[in-house]
């Protein structure tokens, strides 16, 4: 049997996904977006995609069901989708703070869910997708959910479902905090006197090669760090002065502070 998946939402982490998919062998046929906004949905239709402004009648066999909207819209998404929503299907939900109970309630009591927490990196095939399926969830349905994800990215399947908001205080907020720590190099690299753009390179040329690097060697980070650090010398001059600066514990209690607001957030 072939696989339909409908996305309710054409935004850009639908797209995302349904271009990894794509590039993976996936048929245009495979997917129907579900976009309200005229001009997403036109751009759809251009590039080959069957896309409707509305949920309706096509969304009765479909296989999976990624809810793609925006967290404040998710309710009156789910209320259209129930009443096609064949019991068969498996929903996906990329919403951040939008539990599995609220989901299943607005979804007519439908079990079979997974929560996702992807990241934007998962726009250029480098996302980390954190993942939680209800207990209707069997081998196979989870199975289909992780190959949707792994077009966009590596995956983890979390054993609770309080580990999501772990999830998204390192990965889903993550790139922001190296966004954060890049702009700083860059400002860094200006005020030595290189130009804005020239700076910008030196910043993100060093965030991609030190993370090809730790992802190319299963070895603990600190082992990468000392290898890079001589007593005495530059790395060891800049690294004593971020320890002394608390940067360390700053970062590790940021990500204390996103995982209490997303618990807050997934609370209501």
């Amino acid at each position: 049997m072939r696989e339909k998946i409908v996305f309710i939402g054409g935004g850009n982490m639908a797209s995302a996904i349904i271009d990894g998919l794509l590039g993976q062998g996936r048929e245009q046929a495979d997917f129907l977006v579900i976009e309200p906004y005229a001009p997403t949905r036109e751009a759809l239709r251009a590039r080959g995609l069957a896309c409707q402004e509305s949920v309706g009648p096509a969304l009765a066999d479909a296989t999976l069901c990624v809810l793609a909207t925006k967290p404040q819209g998710l309710q009156d998404a789910c209320a259209q989708v129930r009443e096609y929503l064949p019991a068969s299907a498996t929903v996906v939900s990329i919403a951040a703070g939008v539990d599995l109970a609220s989901l299943s309630d607005w979804l007519g009591g439908h079990a079979r869910i997974v929560r996702a927490m992807p990241n934007t990196p998962a726009k250029v095939g480098l996302g980390m997708t954190g993942l939680y399926a209800t207990a209707a969830c069997g081998a196979a349905e989870r199975d289909r959910v992780d190959a949707l994800f792994a077009a966009v990215g590596e995956r983890i399947w979390t054993d609770t479902e309080g580990m999501i908001d772990a999830v998204t205080a390192v990965t889903g907020s993550g790139p922001g905090y190296v966004f954060y720590f890049m702009a700083a190099l860059q400002k860094g690299a200006v005020e030595l006197g290189f130009s804005e753009a020239d700076a910008r390179r030196l910043a993100v040329a060093a965030f991609r090669g030190a993370a090809g690097l730790a992802a190319s060697e299963d070895v603990p980070l600190t082992e990468l760090q000392d290898r890079v650090t001589s007593k005495g010398g530059t790395t060891y001059a800049a690294l004593t002065h971020l320890r002394e600066a608390g940067v360390a514990d700053a970062i590790g209690a940021a990500v204390h502070k996103a995982e209490k607001r997303a618990r807050e957030l997934s609370a209501g």
